[in-house]
């Protein structure tokens, strides 16, 4: 007569470990603690809130830093900015400022991409090879800082929507820190507001119009409809070099002062 197959492992060991689980902090309390966490960080005062998240901000455009600040070696002669839209119809800019002559150059990189089988549909993925391929080339020194347009998704972007787009920003954000630059994520409404394309009223054409008035040689590439990428990533490159010379992140005493303003 045939003997009983022995279980697996992993089943004559779960009755020893038993004991110790059932003493042990159960794994799946963490959800309840984070969302207790949360409700407590609601729960604190208007000053207390702000002093954290504005740390929190600092915190992170640290973590988007690489090398740190204190081993940039700075060009006085001129400098570079990188704009990111990071869609797949997306773009990458780069501006070259000649602080000397008072000058600038611009040129813009459509984002490259591939298609890829998805299910039963052909769907554009991004390359990554190639645009790691094209940072290299462009050798732009250590330490630049580049404006990444923050993912935000919407309702209508359906699922798809959501997934490239998250991944999209998430790609580009790993690419640019370990390239050595220091990102720094900004909403397309901050950009947009800047100027003056905000609101509902504005396309995607009014975002080529205003980029062709900034930037008339590129004005060629910026023709047809589905160049807003391009524009979008040279008004995010031209965004972050307007405010390049200030701080991009304020101190917690100062944003405390601004909430306070906004609510009295």
């Amino acid at each position: 007569m045939p003997t009983a197959s022995r279980p697996p492992p992993m089943y004559t060991l779960f009755p020893k470990l038993r004991p110790l689980l059932s003493h042990s902090p159960s794994l799946f309390t963490a959800p309840f603690r984070r969302r207790r966490q949360s409700l407590a960080f609601s729960a604190l005062p208007t000053k207390t809130k702000a002093i954290d998240a504005a740390l929190m901000k600092e915190k992170w455009l640290e973590s988007l830093t690489l090398p740190s600040p204190e081993e940039h070696v700075l060009n006085t002669e001129s400098s570079y900015v990188i704009g990111v839209d990071p869609d797949l119809s997306g773009a990458l800019a780069l501006l070259k400022i000649n602080h000397l002559s008072g000058s600038s150059e611009a040129q813009v990189f459509d984002t490259p991409h591939l298609p890829v089988l998805v299910g039963n549909r052909v769907r554009k993925r991004l390359d990554a090879k190639s645009i790691v391929q094209l940072i290299r080339s462009l050798d732009i020194p250590s330490g630049s800082t580049a404006y990444i347009e923050q993912s935000t998704p919407y309702p209508k972007d359906g699922k798809q929507g959501w997934y490239s787009g998250g991944f999209g920003f998430g790609f580009w954000l790993g690419t640019l820190v370990t390239s050595g630059f220091s990102v720094v994520p900004v909403s397309s409404a901050l950009w947009k507001r800047h100027f003056q394309l905000a609101g509902g009223n504005s396309t995607k054409d009014d975002s080529r119009r205003v980029a062709s008035e900034l930037f008339p040689l590129l004005s060629s590439q910026l023709k047809r409809k589905k160049d807003h990428g391009r524009a979008e990533a040279l008004l995010i490159a031209a965004y972050g070099e307007t405010i390049k010379s200030s701080k991009l992140v304020i101190t917690p005493e100062e944003f405390v002062s601004e909430v306070c303003c906004l609510e009295s």
